[in-house]
């Protein structure tokens, strides 16, 4: 050999496992995140989630706990190859090459390698994204508006993930080469990264700051918005968070040095807590990131669960199999026709109501937002017509529900859910005003009634509802209809065929968005000049059009204001409304668990690798094959069992706090509680992937080590 390149390839050729290592590494991060983003910045999903939405929120807070992880995960494989090819480095410059041709000949390396795996991840994340996501199709559900469409412009988040990987690369690269000490050099692959002895009560201390800064995340925006009535900076409120991460981290650290079994199995276990204790540094840092992988998966994991149990029990309950509401001045099918419809549709109609309902404007607390010096402040105003709102008469509400209601005049009562729920309602009113004629009405609000398919409206004495309706038009009176059929379970073609009736005879004027409000409307056309939620700005606001050619996308059933609630169409199209949701977010779940699967496998082969020498003394000096087998199972085991426990129980009480404090006055309601139970079924699901991963992970350094089963 003549030249120094051929000397360094030579090498190259003779530690191609540590080569292909980082390569699959940088591949594997790069391919994940191009995935995740081309999904994320899809339009078929943009055009499902709002824009500040909490689904959206969500879908970032794990996107970016994912990019943590791989750049994290990245920054370890690149550090471990340096660590590798340092004894390398230092035997060419003790020979006398010159730090010039090593860099030269590892900057050549590091070009290469960078850009064959991040070309190759970026260019294969979409379609991995595509091949997933029709793979969701064809297992879950397969609609027009689950067709993927990409947006060129999600690359530009791929190429600069990219860009941090290759750059990381080279500044370690960069710096392994400039070190001065030749010795130190040849040495750094030998090195340990021991961690200083850590007291016991770093458990405990741990998991009370664990706790702590959970609770106080949580609960910092409800401090800063709804106590100092400030709207903090973006991320500021994910500062409180950092107990909890300090926490975690000293949870880890105990675990790996001194472990939750006192020192009753201290000698039993030597060999392997010192090996672990010996790498600990790395192994934290690696579980540190799986536990937030972890958690960020089962988040995404839980909202299938979830939104699927609450929906099941919320249809069951109802009290009532069809429920519709249109406005006056909409030619919609009432008892004739719909008894006319079921005849031809062979169902039977038990009972059948249909009572007028008023829109009236009620006063409130509107959030009058302010831009100071320290940002931007609310501050509550009061406004004697703040919205409208929908109001039955007591005895339109006995007619449709069967409970008579004793009211004064000046009463009214609002209602809630079965489970008492009010998230979204502010029961308690004293002021109701018809807006066209000005005409008010101080009222007294009672304690709510509870009744599901009335959620949201409220009732009055006959007196007050026809004193208040004198003048209306049309446009501000609704008629709210209630029946029940035989064989509910059987009339899915009947509620189909209703419910195309009831969108064909809907003209353009009410093809609004949920939310749309007409007394909100003139506020906002007299103070900006433009409102939001009017067709004509939905789409520039991040609100979807109500298309009524879109009729059975999730965009128009989660989001037409008139939509009808037949129990057998929500129950049987439930997986196809919230199709775009349910892909969503198993899409997330899957990306997180690929990536805890790859650093588990990476890191427990990097510890066999590191410790063959070890095992080979031990061997020599009369260690049994299950003796040698043991402890590599308890390294192993440490690696995927911790992260595993700590990110499944912090993400779970997490989910239990939020069901917690999500505004019922019952804290967590029984459909909630039934969530949570079929979010424990997910949790024993993964699990058994998890042990699965684990046991082919454990042969795996099984043979690397030459160790028998």
């Amino acid at each position: 050999m003549r030249h120094f390149s051929e000397i360094y390839a030579l090498m190259r050729r003779r530690n191609k496992k540590q080569y292909a290592l980082l390569s699959g590494c940088c591949f594997f991060s790069v391919l994940l995140i191009t995935a995740y983003v081309c999904m994320m910045r899809a339009p078929t999903v943009l055009n499902v989630l709002p824009e500040g939405g909490d689904s959206r929120k969500q879908v970032m807070m794990v996107f970016t706990l994912a990019v943590i992880g791989c750049a994290v995960f990245t920054t370890y494989a690149s550090g471990l190859f340096f660590r590798q090819k340092s004894r390398e480095t230092g035997v060419f410059l003790a020979l006398g090459a010159t730090r010039a041709q090593v860099r030269g000949e590892l900057y050549r390396e590091l070009g290469v390698i960078s850009l064959g795996s991040c070309v190759a991840g970026a260019l294969l994340g979409g379609p991995l994204a595509w091949i997933l996501w029709q793979a969701f199709r064809l297992a879950v559900v397969d609609t027009e508006e689950m067709r993927l469409v990409f947006d060129p412009r999600a690359y530009v988040f791929s190429l600069a993930f990219s860009a941090f990987v290759a750059a990381m690369m080279f500044l370690l690269g960069s710096r392994s080469v400039k070190r001065t000490n030749i010795i130190d050099i040849v040495q750094e692959s030998h090195k340990s990264e021991p961690i200083r002895e850590v007291p016991r009560w770093y458990g405990a201390v741990g998991i009370g700051l664990l706790a702590l800064g959970g609770f106080l995340g949580y609960m910092s925006s409800f401090f800063f918005i709804g106590i100092l009535h400030w709207y903090p900076p973006e991320g500021l409120t994910g500062i409180f968070y950092i107990p909890a991460l300090i926490g975690l981290y000293m949870i880890l650290l105990h675990t790996v040095v001194n472990g939750w079994n006192g020192k009753k199995k201290l000698y039993k276990d030597l060999i392997a807590t010192s090996q672990m204790r010996f790498q600990g540094r790395q192994t934290v840092r690696n579980m540190l990131v799986m536990t937030l992988l972890i958690a960020g998966a089962y988040f995404g994991s839980f909202y299938t669960p979830m939104l699927g149990t609450g929906s099941m029990i919320e249809y069951d309950t109802r009290p009532v199999d069809y429920v519709y509401n249109f406005r006056a001045d909409q030619d919609i099918p009432l008892e004739e026709e719909v008894r006319a419809l079921a005849e031809e549709y062979g169902v039977t109609i038990t009972d059948f109501a249909a009572v007028p309902m008023l829109r009236l404007a009620v006063d409130g607390e509107a959030h009058i937002e302010e831009e100071g010096p320290m940002g931007t402040t609310w501050r509550a105003e009061y406004k004697e017509v703040m919205s409208t709102e929908l109001f039955l008469s007591s005895s339109g509400y006995e007619a449709l529900t069967g409970e008579h209601v004793d009211l004064a005049g000046g009463e009214i009562r609002g209602v809630v859910d079965t489970e008492g729920s009010k998230l979204g309602f502010a029961p308690d009113k004293s002021l109701v005003t018809n807006y066209l004629t000005g005409e008010q009405l101080p009222v007294t609000s009672l304690e709510p009634l509870r009744y599901d398919s009335l959620f949201a409206r409220y009732v009055m004495n006959d007196a007050d509802f026809a004193a208040l309706g004198a003048g209306l038009t049309e446009e501000w009176r609704e008629t709210q209809v209630c029946f029940n059929v035989e064989n509910c379970e059987e009339t899915y073609d009947f509620a189909k065929a209703l419910f195309n009736e009831i969108v064909d005879r809907s003209t353009i004027e009410v093809a609004q968005f949920d939310g749309w409000d007409p007394v909100v409307r003139d506020q906002y056309l007299a103070e900006e000049g433009v409102y939001f939620l009017d067709r004509e700005n939905c789409a520039e606001y991040g609100f979807t059009v109500i298309d009524y050619a879109q009729r059975d996308s999730s965009a128009f059933r989660l989001g037409w204001q008139y939509m009808p609630e037949f129990r057998i169409l929500d129950r049987t199209d439930f997986v196809k409304t919230a199709a775009v949701f349910l892909i969503l977010f198993v899409f997330v779940a899957v990306v997180c668990f690929s990536a805890v699967f790859v650093i588990a496998y990476t890191r427990c082969m990097t510890i066999a690798l590191t410790n063959r020498k070890v095992y080979d003394d031990l061997r020599h000096l009369g260690a049994s094959n299950a003796y040698l087998r043991r402890s590599v199972r308890g390294q192993v085991k440490r690696v995927f069992l911790v992260p595993a426990l700590a990110g499944t129980s912090l993400i779970y009480a997490f989910y239990v706090m939020i069901m917690y404090f999500n505004g019922s006055p019952a804290g967590i309601t029984p459909s909630e509680a039934a969530g949570l139970l079929a979010a424990l079924a997910v949790v024993a699901a993964v699990s058994v992937l998890i042990y699965g991963v684990y046991r082919l992970t454990l042969a795996q350094v099984c043979r690397a080590l030459d160790i028998r089963r």
